[in-house]
């Protein structure tokens, strides 16, 4: 991600395929919801019953900070102790 940009989001994603046999692009779009940041990309959407589904991709930073937020991550500031 770019410097300035913090977090991205769209209630609709593009899915771009190539497929195998035959080499012929595809491309969808779907009512996903889409949520990145420096820790995380988040996809929700409706599953097949239309009840709530998601999923969640994390960064190393992002898996880092999780397990700093469990007690699993190390005993000393990554901040130099300020």
């Amino acid at each position: 991600m770019e410097d300035s940009v913090f977090e991205i989001s769209a209630k609709m994603v593009t899915v771009e395929v190539v497929d195998e046999k035959t080499g012929q692009m595809y491309r969808r779009q779907l009512p996903i919801d889409y949520y990145e940041n420096a820790n995380c990309l988040r996809l929700q959407g409706e599953n097949l019953d239309g009840s709530f589904s998601q999923l969640v991709f994390y960064t190393a930073r992002g898996l880092e900070r999780i397990q700093d937020l469990i007690g699993h991550g190390p005993d000393e500031d990554s901040c130099g102790t300020h």
